[in-house]
């Protein structure tokens, strides 16, 4: 079975060697490289052929979240996921604007962070449970949004969900519908909301 290769963008020593020692220890993974800075990532990590990128957003030099918008168009293939101690709604919106896949606190339990890499691998949107609360809560207080009122109230439910990062068979099983009918509610979605991705229409409908 082919491993997911990680890679690690944190400027803390301890924190990086173990994270590193996590993720190569366990079975599907596989993380040989590591960086303290964006700047020694950014020269780096475009000539690696990595599937997930975990990163810190305070580092030395240029933020995570700069790194992050620099480093997405050189590495179409690879997703970058958030792992920090910073927890601010405008933080986490900077962070997937730049294109971060999903956010994650560096509190995680070491097998949650496991799982969240595999899943971001599979194409989903990770997200540490306050973290999506305040995703939630956001979406709330953004109801008025001129984007939001071209959604029916399923679709803005459904983009809820997304927020949180369920799967499609999640949503389908709370809602008690297909995973058909959810497929064509989010194509529905994307086309009211002239987005390609979870990630777009995510930003277009919170997005300050």
């Amino acid at each position: 079975m082919q491993k997911i290769k990680v890679a690690i963008i944190e400027d803390e020593k301890e924190i990086r060697e173990s994270t590193q020692s996590l993720i190569r220890n366990s079975e599907g993974f596989e993380c040989e490289h590591t960086f303290s800075s964006a700047e020694d990532a950014i020269k780096k990590l475009p000539e690696l052929n990595i599937n997930i990128v975990l990163t810190d957003i305070h580092l030395p030099g240029k933020t995570g979240i700069e790194c992050i918008s620099i480093l997405k168009p050189l590495c179409k293939n690879t997703g970058f996921l958030v792992c920090t101690s910073f927890e601010d709604t405008d933080t986490v919106f900077k962070a997937l604007k730049a294109g971060a896949i999903g956010y994650l606190v560096k509190t995680i339990q070491p097998s949650k962070l496991l799982d969240a890499i595999t899943e971001a691998y599979n194409g989903g949107s990770p997200m540490s449970s306050h973290i999506a609360r305040k995703v939630v809560m956001s979406f709330n207080e953004t109801e008025k949004n001129v984007e939001l009122q071209k959604l029916s109230n399923r679709e803005k439910e459904i983009l809820s969900h997304l927020s949180k990062g369920l799967r499609y068979k999640e949503i389908a099983d709370l809602l008690f519908v297909s995973n058909e009918t959810i497929r064509t509610h989010i194509r529905n979605i994307y086309d009211k909301l002239q987005v390609n991705s979870r990630t777009e229409a995510l930003n277009k409908a919170y997005g300050k």
